[in-house]
């Protein structure tokens, strides 16, 4: 008894596993956002109805101009809110982002222990997980509340092992409520749990309340919040416009699925997302991965090179089924290494070859030539005024009512209170010759006056908003 309850226990080394990745994680995140690299997808766009709902008005981004719920039904936001109430901070999802992908290997640490692993094969396990590339990547790609769902995915799988039918069902809403489309993979599990774990009240409980979530998010939640239709529907625009239109087409067109499904894109897809785990990975112990079919057959139907690599969050889901495969095969010594070193050491050569470390010496550092003269027209914006403001910057200035992008030429300039521009780096949405235009614009409408400019980056701001501004001697003109 005793032995149970201190295998129950997490050791030292994962402890500090688990906290050593949440400050890196972090920390990279933070950095990231202070060289002006994060973007207004995504984190803008949540960032901004994170404010706006902690001060009690409607969670509109004003970026996309939809309601919070219109982007895939995430009402996960409306419990995050409740932190901007404590102190309204984009860096709170920064925090909530590398705890959420660095405590997964928290359950999957019992679930290695669970299917009889040795500690030492736990704790390599476990370190496989965090060197996942994805998980860095992801955490460098702004924010996505996906990622509070992937160390849901193995705790409810850990529920289920351990009969504990309230944490399930705890870890089963929680995972619905980040993303309408984790719900297939949520039924998927459910199929998988029914079948092959034979906890078919846990299997049916997931397969119907994904199915139900499923529908009530794309035919009531998103229709009502987002009018445009669902999010994503446009990757398989070949299948149909609707939903409904592309899971008939997706039975009826056999040919089109095959030509679809089998290119050399996405064989390159599969090797990445296998790679990193191959040295785990058996034929016969795959069964896990009935539960990432639906987001796996998404990513390989997709026309968006976005779904296919390990940067973007879509692969997220497939990845905790990808953790139980290599632990059922580890336990039945199916694999082709079984030693914790040899795992330990294909993970970091995996991590260095397909993590985006790099960036730190090369993207990230580009603008540093206009970083100060940015950070100085960014203290200029005294008031909660609409701005208009490159994508790179918006996300230092989401907490107001209105924010737009700077995205070609066609702008209304007397929308705003700001007009925020950077000649030198005008980002994927503009263009150098469009920025000066705009510039010149703003020049000549006389109800802006230049307030600040500095390495080609310029800050606008409406007449009666400098009034103030001419007695402060650190004012720039």
């Amino acid at each position: 008894m005793q032995q149970q309850v201190k295998r129950m226990i997490p050791s030292r080394s994962l402890i500090w596993m688990v906290i050593c990745s949440t400050l890196i994680l972090l920390i990279t995140s933070t950095l990231r956002h202070g060289l002006f690299q994060s973007h207004a997808w995504d984190l803008g766009i949540f960032d901004q109805p994170l404010y706006l709902l902690s001060q009690g008005l409607p969670p509109i981004s004003t970026i996309v101009n939809i309601h919070i719920l219109g982007d895939h039904a995430a009402w996960i936001f409306y419990p995050l809110s409740l932190l901007y109430r404590i102190h309204a901070d984009v860096h709170w999802l920064f925090l909530v982002q590398a705890i959420a992908l660095a405590s997964g290997a928290i359950p999957t640490w019992h679930l290695a222990h669970q299917a009889g692993l040795k500690d030492s094969q736990a704790a390599a396990i476990s370190l496989a997980y965090l060197l996942y590339p994805l998980i860095f990547n992801l955490n460098l790609f702004d924010f996505h509340p996906e990622v509070i769902a992937l160390p849901l995915f193995l705790a409810a799988v850990l529920a289920a092992r351990s009969q504990r039918l309230m944490g399930f069902v705890v870890c089963v809403v929680a995972i619905l409520g980040c993303r309408d489309a984790l719900s297939l993979t949520v039924a998927a599990m459910g199929v998988w749990l029914w079948l092959f774990e034979q906890r078919r009240l846990y299997g049916a409980i997931a397969f119907i309340t994904g199915i139900l979530w499923f529908i009530l998010a794309t035919q009531v939640i998103l229709p009502h919040f987002q009018p445009a239709g669902v999010l994503g529907a446009s990757h398989f625009a070949e299948f149909g416009k609707t939903i409904p239109e592309i899971l008939l087409n997706l039975v009826l067109r056999p040919d089109l699925l095959l030509r679809k499904l089998l290119t050399l894109q996405n064989l390159g897809y599969l090797l990445l997302l296998l790679l990193p785990l191959g040295w785990g990975l058996s034929l016969r112990h795959l069964t896990p991965l009935v539960a990432a079919i639906p987001q796996l057959a998404i990513n390989l139907l997709s026309t968006s090179p976005a779904l296919k690599d390990l940067v973007h969050q879509y692969s997220l889901p497939i990845l905790p089924f990808l953790i139980l495969a290599v632990i059922a095969a580890l336990a039945a010594e199916a694999t082709w290494m079984q030693r914790p070193r040899q795992i330990a050491l294909w993970s970091l050569v995996a991590f260095f070859a397909l993590a985006q470390w790099t960036l730190f010496g090369t993207r990230f550092l580009s603008t540093l030539d206009t970083w100060q003269a940015s950070r100085t027209a960014i203290a200029h914006i005294t008031t909660k005024g609409a701005v208009l403001a490159p994508a790179a910057l918006a996300p230092h200035l989401t907490h107001r009512e209105v924010i737009k992008i700077v995205a070609g030429q066609d702008i209304r300039l007397n929308d705003y209170d700001y007009l925020l521009f950077n000649r030198r780096h005008p980002g994927r949405m503009s263009t150098p010759e469009a920025i000066t235009q705009l510039i010149a614009n703003a020049h000549q409408n006389p109800n802006f006056r230049l307030r600040f400019e500095q390495d080609d980056v310029y800050l606008f701001s409406r007449t009666n908003l400098v009034v103030a501004a001419d007695t402060d001697d650190s004012f720039q003109p």
